[in-house]
């Protein structure tokens, strides 16, 4: 059962040597090795040091005097921890660094128990491990947190590189170019969907050239990515052309039954791209042809 603040004395201990517990354990936290210079500042840390201790003694002295960090006591504490564990987890920090921050009060804070119950060695088992559990608890919240906020970095920049490797560009008046570069998943396909459809209400191209040079291999689920694409495109108002059709793929596409027949397909994006301008009724000519 957890001990309540009645029957610790451990926020008076907090209470009566905040400032000592303080710069030992920024001290601490410095000369430490877990923590590498450059991805926080002295000042950060001091002022989250100093703001987390304080949110800490105003825990263990609030009303309900609950030692469980779920409690609404711990409201405003876990909240700091959630900040800055995220703020780590942004910074690139290892899940070791972050949690080291409240780890790392359990030496100060040990040293004023034990100086406190230097007399009593019951009481200062007792204390000792009320405040093992407290911190343990504090600390692996922080790290389970951690974890959440890098997991969703992690998402973000996936999505990034998603819109990064599926770059629309306008090639010509009213012809667009998605070139794609890797595997053709249902999460990429939607990036890609997105990206072009946004594209042709953008410019209001007329034709988009799909060109798949850069996908290693084209299988059933691939070759209906690509048919949802041109089926939401072509919604849109615009034709859609693949390029990049490879001898290999060719025979793969036969293989598979898809039905490709009233998409024009090129081997290269340059054929590709003749053909968009015929259709869009330009001429390119050399300087000079007509003389």
């Amino acid at each position: 059962m957890s001990r309540g603040v009645a029957t610790t004395r451990i926020p008076q201990i907090v209470l009566e040597h905040e400032n000592d517990l303080l710069s030992q354990w920024i001290r601490h936290q410095l000369v430490t090795a877990t923590l590498r210079p450059g991805l926080i500042t002295e000042s950060e840390l001091r002022d989250q040091s100093q703001r987390f201790l304080a949110l800490f003694r105003a825990a263990l002295q609030s009303q309900d005097g609950s030692l469980e960090i779920d409690s609404p006591s711990w409201n405003e504490a876990r909240e700091l921890l959630t900040e800055i564990s995220k703020d780590r987890a942004r910074q690139g920090l290892a899940p070791s660094e972050t949690a080291t921050f409240v780890f790392s009060l359990k030496r100060p804070l040990f040293d004023q128990i034990r100086a406190t119950y230097a007399k009593d060695p019951q009481g200062l088992a007792t204390e000792m491990w009320t405040a093992t559990m407290l911190l343990d608890k504090l600390g692996l919240f922080t790290f389970e947190v951690f974890q959440k906020g890098r997991e969703e970095v992690i998402a973000l920049q996936q999505q990034e590189m998603l819109e990064l490797s599926t770059p629309v560009v306008q090639l010509w008046h009213g012809i667009l170019a998605l070139p794609l570069i890797g595997t053709l998943d249902s999460a990429r396909t939607q990036v890609v969907m997105e990206s072009l459809l946004q594209k042709i209400v953008d410019t209001g191209a007329e034709i988009a050239i799909i060109d798949i040079t850069g996908v290693p291999t084209v299988d059933t689920l691939v070759a209906q990515h690509l048919l949802k694409t041109i089926a939401a495109a072509r919604l849109m108002g615009a034709e859609c052309y693949i390029s990049g059709i490879r001898p290999q793929i060719a025979q793969t596409i036969v293989h598979l039954g898809v039905e490709l027949k009233d998409i024009v397909t090129k081997a290269t994006l340059a054929d590709a791209f003749r053909i968009a301008i015929e259709c869009t009724g330009f001429q390119i000519a050399r300087p000079g042809a007509g003389a």
